[in-house]
């Protein structure tokens, strides 16, 4: 039997099939989605005391401001004492060109809520910025 309908089922299934991927597509392919992602990653490494490869994975900018070994030595002696990640959560996500001390580029200032074994409130703030390849890599981190 025909349907009077205009559009029929499958018509219908595969246009919020497309409608769902494209959103699904903008959203993932956004900077905050991206440089998150990229941040997330970074912070991985940092979480398991793999400082001196977060170094090697950070970008240009942040490598060429100090040596590998100045940055393990300061990233352990701010994290060793805070203990184990708990919990971290997304509080924001901003994309900017331009950042003070910085070159003008393509930066996202993404901001979590964490927690740690021996420190139960912390803000972590993690800058990756778009290298000259074009992978998302972190220039920044601050902890407070």
């Amino acid at each position: 039997m025909r349907s009077n309908n205009r559009w029929s089922d499958r018509t219908v299934a595969a246009l919020a099939v497309l409608i769902v991927a494209a959103v699904q597509f903008t959203v993932a392919d956004t900077p905050e989605a991206a440089a998150e992602t990229s941040a997330r990653t970074w912070l991985g490494l940092i979480d398991t005391g793999a400082y001196a490869k977060s170094w090697d994975t950070a970008a240009k900018y942040f490598r060429n401001s100090m040596a590998q070994s100045q940055w393990v030595s300061r990233i352990s002696a701010v994290r060793a004492p805070l203990g184990a990640l708990k919990s971290r959560r997304l509080m924001s996500a901003r994309f900017e060109r331009s950042l003070p001390g910085a070159p003008d580029g393509e930066y996202v200032i993404v901001q979590f809520s964490s927690s740690f074994e021996h420190k139960g409130e912390a803000t972590e703030t993690v800058t990756p910025m778009r290298d000259p390849d074009g992978q998302w890599r972190v220039s920044g981190y601050f902890i407070r």
